[in-house]
């Protein structure tokens, strides 16, 4: 009984306090530093490890890709000039956006392996966007307008004006954007029109923004929506109809004249010869 009453008594501390053997542990989970600023990531471990438990840091970047910060005790190559570590936690300095990423303090010893994980995020502020807005569209056309800044971290928000006023994400649960049919993706930046109308026309700027500094805008630029030019097409045709017609009086004149190389003459006559006995078959 007394061994039984130990043992549940061990199992209840372990459940209320979450103290186990072989624990890693960080005060630092989340570190946010600005730009070329350093900072500290912080890493424990309990004593079941041993006194001669090894430490090591391995980073990995947005993209995936993974790298020894620490190995063997010692900074590898790319970080021996700015990373330095005391007891297991490890000192980064002059931090870039290079430098986003996860970090992962692993101890080993005793024939146990445990790790944590610190997320380091480094504090840019945006740039003014580039933005890529159409000067003309045509009505009931879609239209697509862009917005990127590519220096700004964590990656900025994006938010769109036309002639001064914020549109809203979401459009039909704002009072006078009901009817509008635009999308608007704050993460990439694209606004997009499915079918263009004459509301839509206006003065279009963007703005870029995050938590490390002011927001930044693009210049605005004004976007005209025009009907179909019906009388521009017809005239356009009228114009190639023309210039056919000419074109084949032209040869005509040019081969009666003798201008043409006899293998063109040749080759004309064939085919004049050819349409005749065509007409005169379908005339039969």
């Amino acid at each position: 009984m007394l061994v039984s009453g130990l043992v549940s008594a061990a199992l209840f501390f372990h459940a209320v306090t979450g103290i186990s053997g072989f624990s890693v542990t960080t005060s630092t989970p989340t570190v946010r530093v600005r730009e070329n600023e350093g900072t500290d990531l912080k890493c424990s471990y309990s004593a079941d490890f041993g006194r001669d438990a090894r430490v090591e840091w391995k980073f990995k970047n947005l993209k995936g890709s993974q790298t020894y910060v620490i190995f063997d005790g010692k900074p590898t190559t790319p970080y021996s000039s700015r990373v330095t570590m005391y007891e297991s936690n490890l000192r980064i300095s002059k931090m870039t956006v290079n430098d986003n990423g996860v970090y992962d303090c692993e101890v080993s010893g005793n024939s146990k392996f445990g790790e944590v994980r610190v997320t380091v995020t480094v504090l840019v502020p945006p740039s003014a966007p580039v933005c890529r807005i159409p000067s003309s569209v045509t009505t009931d056309r879609p239209a697509t307008l862009s917005c990127h800044d590519s220096v700004g971290s964590p990656p900025p928000k994006y938010k769109w004006y036309r002639n001064g006023t914020p549109l809203p994400i979401d459009p039909h649960k704002m009072s006078g954007f009901q009817n509008a049919t635009y999308r608007l993706n704050p993460d990439n930046g694209d606004l997009k029109f499915p079918k263009t109308t004459k509301m839509d026309m206006g003065d279009y700027f963007c703005e870029a923004f995050n938590d490390a500094g002011p927001p930044q805008r693009c210049r605005a630029v004004k976007m005209e929506v025009r009907d179909v030019n019906a009388g521009g097409i017809v005239a356009g045709v009228i114009v190639v109809l023309l210039l056919l017609v000419l074109l084949g009086f032209g040869i005509w004149y040019a081969n009666k004249k003798g201008y043409l190389p006899s293998e063109f003459s040749t080759l004309y006559e064939r085919h004049s010869i050819y349409c005749d006995h065509q007409y005169c078959n379908t005339q039969c």
